[in-house]
């Protein structure tokens, strides 16, 4: 590790290892990836049944263009018009680019990439790998990286992004192993550290995932949209979506009391109703205020048995009540979606068997036997569609901080699945070509003095638990807003007091210790966007807020919340670009550009 580097990555995700990968090709060959872990992180941690990528449609005869899958994108609410479009202007270079890194997306024999609908999704734009495509894509870019030759700097959390006059002057950073202190000096950084992990105890973030959102918060940078969440069904063992063929299979959902009674409660809250809702959950999976009456009151019904203290299940060893004269009363699209998946017999297990073999293998390589046992689940967090907010290049308002993957504020509202990671690719490539294209700011001179810590026995963890227990309490899908604005109260007092409250054990919890204090910035962050919101806009989206109803009535949400610290504000969005795109005019401009 040297002191000091051109540009300085922060993350090795798809997001980080694709920032590296272009800026190099862009020849700025002076940088380095810094990482807590190189395989920590989502990117090679999560994904679902068959996780998505979201692009312009690549096959058969129905139409798609730019402009329409930036529509797309903007219509879902809360977007910037110019990420929309760049997001969609940059869709197909930025997948074939994976294609041509080796990334398996299916292909036909004369070359067309084969889609199918995702939620949100009008079209038929998904493609996917199986359940680990955002796996594939994170080892393809780190192979290219690896032969490029670039610099990674492992084992090292990031704990301060510092600043001078110019904007950027460098990181400090915290050793995982020693709890030794560095300072790196650098003209840009790229965040690429994913959404904030550590704020909630129900998650599916894997438990490798922690999230650095506080780094941009500490820095100066505004944040956006961070009320905007995705949750859902998933799996608490082991932190996984239950989403796609888990639901279509029509397993039992199953509720355990405390004296060991158990309950179908979908079934007693439904009749055979139920059936059909849990297929929907398939590709209805983000719970959603407008669908309370459908495939959303599952998730509802799932929270409320959690509430209860009961313990959840989803059991693919029977089939739930209401398929025991066969499957004719299924609703029609549940009914030809099995039948052509030649799925209509047996059980949950031996049709998940016959649609997507990989969804068991994939339990079984975590220890968990689903043709032997049940899955507790819960409605858990599961993709933050808000984060720092950036420009059009992917740039924060701190000169030189750029921001890119699910930590950058670019979803809005409602979003396509599996445009996020279409996103980690479209936003770091805007970052690397806007880096390559600036002038050499002069390095600075970064100092850090690390804040006198408290040692004793460490409180770390159970000031962790309470506060991730009460966000998932009060600050989830189901908004309390006097809840909220508790927490945000006790969360601030923590804050001003952290360094003279929170203990460690010795110096190599000093990392640990980071991360508590980043989980209290962004929580702080995110509750004053929950509370702003929740005034200012109230139920909507993926939130429902003290219980009322969504007064849309289904109209575009044209505004953002943005949050500065523990202050938020609504500010409107910007309007779709409408650019030049006259070939005679842009290819003179491009040959001015080359002189």
């Amino acid at each position: 590790m040297k002191n000091s580097y051109h540009t300085l990555i922060i993350g090795t995700g798809c997001a980080g290892f694709n920032a590296a990968d272009r800026l190099y090709d862009f020849g700025i060959r002076d940088i380095a990836i810094l990482t807590e872990g190189r395989f920590m992180g989502t990117s090679r941690n999560t994904g679902s049944d068959k996780q998505t990528y979201y692009k312009l449609s690549l096959c058969g005869s129905d139409g798609d263009s730019v402009r329409e899958m930036a529509d797309t994108l903007y219509s879902g609410g809360g977007v910037m018009g110019e990420h929309a479009l760049c997001e969609a202007a940059y869709s197909a270079r930025c997948f074939m680019r994976l294609v041509e890194l080796g990334v398996p997306f299916p292909t036909n024999e004369y070359g067309e990439y084969a889609g199918y609908k995702t939620d949100h999704d009008p079209r038929s734009r998904a493609t996917s790998c199986g359940p680990l495509t955002s796996r594939y894509m994170t080892e393809a870019l780190e192979k290219s990286v690896l032969g490029k030759g670039i610099e990674i700097i492992d084992f090292q959390r990031a704990i301060r992004i510092l600043t001078d006059e110019n904007g950027v002057s460098g990181v400090a950073a915290v050793s995982v192993v020693t709890g030794e202190v560095s300072v790196i000096a650098c003209r840009n950084v790229i965040l690429c550290t994913g959404g904030p992990a550590g704020i909630y105890k129900n998650t599916v973030y894997p438990e490798s995932q922690h999230g650095a959102t506080g780094l941009a918060v500490e820095a100066g940078a505004e944040l956006v949209n961070l009320e905007e969440w995705q949750y859902g069904i998933a799996s608490t063992k082991f932190r996984w979506n239950l989403s796609g063929t888990y639901q279509q299979v029509l397993p039992r959902y199953i509720s355990v009391d405390e004296d060991g009674n158990e309950r179908e409660f979908l079934y007693d809250a439904l009749g055979t109703d139920s059936l059909g809702l849990i297929f929907l959950k398939g590709y209805q999976w983000p719970f959603d205020t407008r669908k309370t009456e459908g495939s959303s009151g599952v998730d509802l019904l799932v929270a409320a048995e959690v509430k209860k203290g009961n313990r959840v299940y989803l059991d693919f060893l029977h089939n739930p009540r209401g398929l025991e004269k066969g499957f004719d009363v299924l609703p029609a699209e549940a009914y030809n979606y099995l039948k052509r998946s030649d799925a209509l017999f047996g059980t949950p297990i031996e049709r998940l068997a016959k649609m997507n073999m990989g969804a068991i293998e994939l339990y079984a390589d975590h220890g968990i036997d689903l043709w032997s046992e049940r899955l507790e689940i819960a409605v858990c967090a599961q993709h933050c569609n808000g984060g720092v907010l950036v420009d059009g290049y992917w740039q924060s308002g701190v000169p030189g901080l750029y921001t890119a993957g699910e930590a950058a504020g670019t979803f809005g509202v409602y979003r396509p699945g599996g445009s996020a990671l279409n996103s980690t690719q479209v936003g770091s490539l805007r970052a690397a070509e806007h880096i390559a294209r600036q002038p050499e700011k002069p390095m600075g001179n970064p100092t850090f003095i690390l804040p006198a810590i408290r040692y004793g026995t460490s409180n770390i963890g159970e000031i962790r638990e309470i506060f991730r227990t009460e966000m998932s309490r009060v600050a989830d899908f189901d908004r309390d807003t006097a809840g909220m604005q508790n927490l945000f109260d006790r969360v601030c007092d923590l804050h001003d007091h952290f360094f003279s409250y929170v203990e460690i054990g010795d110096v190599s919890e000093t990392a640990d210790l980071y991360k508590l204090y980043d989980m209290v910035i962004t929580q702080r962050a995110v509750l004053s966007a929950m509370i702003c919101s929740a005034h200012a806009i109230g139920t909507h989206g993926s939130a429902f807020v003290d219980r009322r109803p969504d007064q849309s009535g289904g109209q575009i949400r044209q505004n953002r919340t943005v949050t500065a610290g523990e202050v938020s504000r609504i500010d409107a969005v910007s309007p779709m670009p409408d650019p030049e795109l006259w070939f005679e005019t842009l290819l003179a401009r491009q040959r001015r550009n080359m002189k």
